[in-house]
């Protein structure tokens, strides 16, 4: 008899939907790893959060399969909860950075195999003023691409879909006049991105967030590009940012466990993905090792 007691949460439409196929399968891992399993599919936005602050508290575990915002859902449901257990993550999504960022394979009956058989890590989250992020929180030019962009388009080009999609804003680029704050310093300005992060990528995209990125130090990734001047300056500016260069005066990269944001009009956020909703002020803090999830074992 199973001794241990899980709640299976499964985003159907996640990805190309390949958990369809993989189901039976995943599930009789789980059984044979010595879980009891309860099997629920999700039926529409927020309702993988719902579930989750709603649970009996009889699980010893929680485990979703889907995209990076799906797992946000569940973490987003258990620190609402206010009961914590340790997270399983089988990534179906068309990106899947946080999952990359910690090694979870993408093959899903070996991501099942590590939720079995892997190591507890207990990683950072990031507080969004009253909300709760996973790895990105993140505004202005090209991040609202991910949940503009139809899920058909991210099914067959993934993250080279975000790309394109940004693409064609280019020529009405927006920034905003903001104000950042952490520690004892203070950044002002004209922007028109930022991002704060606890990943190793974001839309697929490798060393974006910062070198020697650390997911359970205490601290966020913060990333901010000033508005150029010229067009000179806006290639130069995409140029460094594609080489992952931190030589140009347009970009700010640091580290921080707490930012405080300003801007002088609402600005509109996203959080792993979805939209966060529109803010003029906004406070940043970083969660150090709230989440214990489940990753491959390095034995």
């Amino acid at each position: 008899m199973a001794e241990k007691r899980m709640l299976f949460l499964i985003n159907p439409k996640a990805g190309k939907a390949q958990i369809k196929n993989q189901l039976l399968a995943i599930i009789d891992i789980f059984i044979k790893g010595g879980y009891e399993v309860t099997a629920h599919i999700t039926q529409s936005k927020g309702d993988a959060q719902r579930i989750v602050e709603e649970r009996e508290d009889i699980y010893d575990i929680l485990v979703c399969s889907g995209g990076d915002g799906t797992l946000d859902e569940v973490v987003t449901g258990m620190v609402k909860s206010g009961r914590s257990v340790p997270i399983g993550y089988i990534p179906a999504g068309s990106t899947n950075d946080f999952a990359n960022s910690l090694k979870i394979p993408k093959n899903m009956q070996r991501a099942a195999q590590a939720v079995v058989d892997g190591e507890a890590f207990h990683c950072d989250i990031g507080a969004f003023n009253r909300d709760v992020f996973v790895y990105v929180a993140a505004f202005g030019m090209f991040t609202d691409v991910s949940y503009g962009t139809e899920q058909e388009m991210k099914n067959m080009l993934g993250h080279m879909a975000y790309i394109l999609e940004g693409m064609k804003r280019l020529a009405a680029v927006k920034s905003y006049k903001m104000r950042f704050m952490y520690e004892d310093t203070v950044i002002e300005g004209d922007f028109l991105f930022g991002m704060v992060t606890n990943s190793v990528s974001v839309g697929g995209f490798k060393r974006i967030t910062g070198k020697n990125v650390e997911l359970n130090d205490g601290e966020l990734e913060v990333t901010l590009v000033r508005r150029p001047a010229n067009v000179a300056d806006l290639n130069r500016l995409i140029t460094s940012l594609v080489d992952r260069s931190m030589e140009n005066e347009l970009i700010y990269w640091f580290k921080t466990a707490r930012l405080q944001v300003e801007s002088e009009e609402n600005v509109a956020w996203t959080l792993d993905g979805e939209f966060g909703g529109e803010h003029r002020e906004v406070v940043i803090e970083d969660y150090k090792q709230a989440m214990c999830i489940m990753v491959p074992s390095k034995k």
